[in-house]
């Protein structure tokens, strides 16, 4: 039976050193959205600084990442089952890819990238 798969709430936009203030000021100054500076937050391993930008329905995170030679986008899915959701995914040529960053401790979640290598995070949503 195939898993239940939505969009998620986060998207991540992962920026080289060099063009991180310019992306930020950006979104904030020329969009006028509002950025909100998480860097003194837990940020995930490879992230120097990051910042939440309210993106409609969604929270965009502008993560620094000083090895980087391009900006990357990230996508969450929900789910109602991870293990049953990346077998499915598996059977159509999709495998775990975890290597791709260290997920939180006792986060139920893994990552996959689609056909054209965008990373996507499954993973329970925060309701279960």
């Amino acid at each position: 039976m195939k898993p239940a798969f939505r969009g998620g709430n986060n998207i991540a936009m992962k920026l080289p050193k060099a063009q991180f203030d310019r992306t930020v000021a950006f979104y904030r100054d020329v969009l006028g959205m509002e950025v909100t500076d998480d860097s003194g937050e837990a940020i995930a391993e490879g992230v120097v600084q990051s910042a939440a930008i309210r993106f409609g329905p969604v929270t965009l995170w502008l993560d620094r990442v000083d090895n980087y030679a391009h900006a990357d986008l990230w996508l969450e899915l929900f789910t109602d089952d991870v293990d049953r959701a990346t077998e499915y995914l598996a059977t159509h040529g999709i495998p775990v890819q975890d290597e791709l960053e260290p997920l939180p401790s006792g986060m139920n979640a893994h990552w996959i990238s689609n056909p054209v290598g965008v990373p996507h995070i499954v993973r329970l949503s925060d309701n279960g």
